[in-house]
């Protein structure tokens, strides 16, 4: 069940939901859609239209409704209450399929914690049964109400879920530093669910990660390295797909695996060439970057699947971004794409002067394997060198000679 609001973007999102009950499980019979000017309080769609998929859903003997806005408590179960159907919203389908597809341990963290922030405020009661009963004649009873012990189990959970997950972003925060020591660039994939995001990692890596044509078929991030023309060495991370009204609580309990997103060197913005509403899908994915406060991270749109399209393969002009038109499950433009990486790459590369002292040779050595030495003068105590290399190199030259 659709709702177009004022304002809102004039996109298919009811074949987009369908997709989603589809990856969810859900057998797909019969879609409506309507226009309001605001939702209505009590049924979001109004009482007559509520009774309008009643008849539906009877008819087609349908026993899910799907709305494709988050309903509040009350408005769900009014719905049911006239459909005589089970509803749920969008927020919920898109958590059960994370459920669905959570691998790691971080990942089942992760789903629950949206889940539980979820649920939360939709445990219902009524009247004094919200609250703990007070003192007073006719007031005093057995101490909390079984809906207070769940609310109160859920929040520990709460608790103890975000204390795990600062755990793992502690963890994560090693791991990152590791790397940073190496000094390699990191470029992330980033894009709409369903771009092919981890074909193309596969493709540039050759890492054998899982690759499905489902929404969100990758939650738990990989890392791997890539290499460039030049010989060059990048850190690629696949990360989870982004999509239009990604619930908040999804945002908020991933964000130590979207950290990733906001570390990283460089983009790689992956949008499927053949989605009719393209041009939507990519303003998505820049509100979602915008929310990870990430959307100042330079970036490469990368229009993938331009298999079936009139695009070639190469680099496109697309304003003052670079873009590049590849397939990366027939390996059209890669080498392309490659290149448009190395040549951010090299621009980015800095001249600097170094006096490494003698019996620091690993420094001298990261030197020459990761730059362009332009000159090398021995001296007392030491050798002078000068040296281009990128941003990530020099600071961690930096960090070894304040050692």
């Amino acid at each position: 069940m659709g709702v177009r609001l004022p304002g809102e973007p004039a996109t298919d999102d009811l074949e987009e939901l369908a997709r989603l009950a589809e990856s969810a499980g859900a057998e797909v019979v019969g879609r409506v859609c309507q226009e309001r000017m605001r939702p209505d309080p009590a049924f979001f769609v109004g009482r007559g239209k509520a009774l309008v998929l009643a008849e539906m859903a009877r008819s087609l003997e349908a026993g899910l409704i799907i709305f494709d806005h988050e309903l509040s408590p009350a408005q769900a179960r009014n719905l049911e209450e006239a459909t005589g159907v089970r509803v749920v919203d969008r927020t919920q389908v898109i958590l059960d399929i994370f459920a669905r597809r959570a691998r790691t341990r971080e990942g089942k963290l992760q789903v629950e914690l949206a889940q539980l922030n979820y649920l939360l405020p939709r445990l219902t009661g009524t009247g004094t049964a919200l609250s703990r009963l007070g003192g007073g004649i006719g007031t005093r009873g057995p101490g909390e109400t079984k809906l207070e012990t769940d609310r109160r189990r859920v929040r520990r959970r709460i608790y103890d879920l975000r204390r795990e997950l600062e755990e793992v972003r502690r963890h994560r925060a090693v791991l990152r530093r590791a790397r940073q020591e190496k000094a390699y660039p990191l470029v992330a994939l980033v894009g709409y669910t369903n771009a092919g995001k981890s074909t193309l990692f596969r493709a540039l890596t050759g890492a054998d990660v899982p690759v499905e044509d489902k929404l969100f078929a990758t939650l738990d991030p990989f890392v791997r390295r890539a290499e460039l023309p030049d010989g060059g060495v990048v850190l690629l991370i696949d990360t989870v797909g982004f999509i239009r009204k990604l619930p908040h609580h999804l945002i908020a309990a991933f964000r130590a695996t979207l950290e990733e997103v906001r570390a990283a060197d460089l983009l790689l913005h992956v949008v499927d060439a053949r989605s009719p509403d393209m041009e939507e899908k990519i303003a998505a994915v820049g509100r979602v970057l915008d929310e990870l406060e990430a959307a100042d991270r330079p970036a490469i749109l990368v229009y993938n699947k331009i298999d079936g399209t009139d695009l070639t393969p190469g680099r496109l002009h697309r304003g003052s971004s670079p873009a590049v038109a590849v397939s990366a499950l027939y390996g059209w433009g890669l080498g392309d794409l490659r290149r448009e990486i190395a040549a951010w790459l090299a621009a980015r590369c800095e001249r600097r002067v170094f006096h490494v002292p003698y019996g620091k040779g690993r420094v001298l050595d990261f030197l020459h394997e990761r730059g362009r030495v332009l000159r090398r003068l021995h001296g007392d105590g030491g050798v002078e060198v000068e040296v281009e290399m990128e941003p990530a190199g020099l600071r961690q030259v930096e960090a070894w000679l304040k050692d």
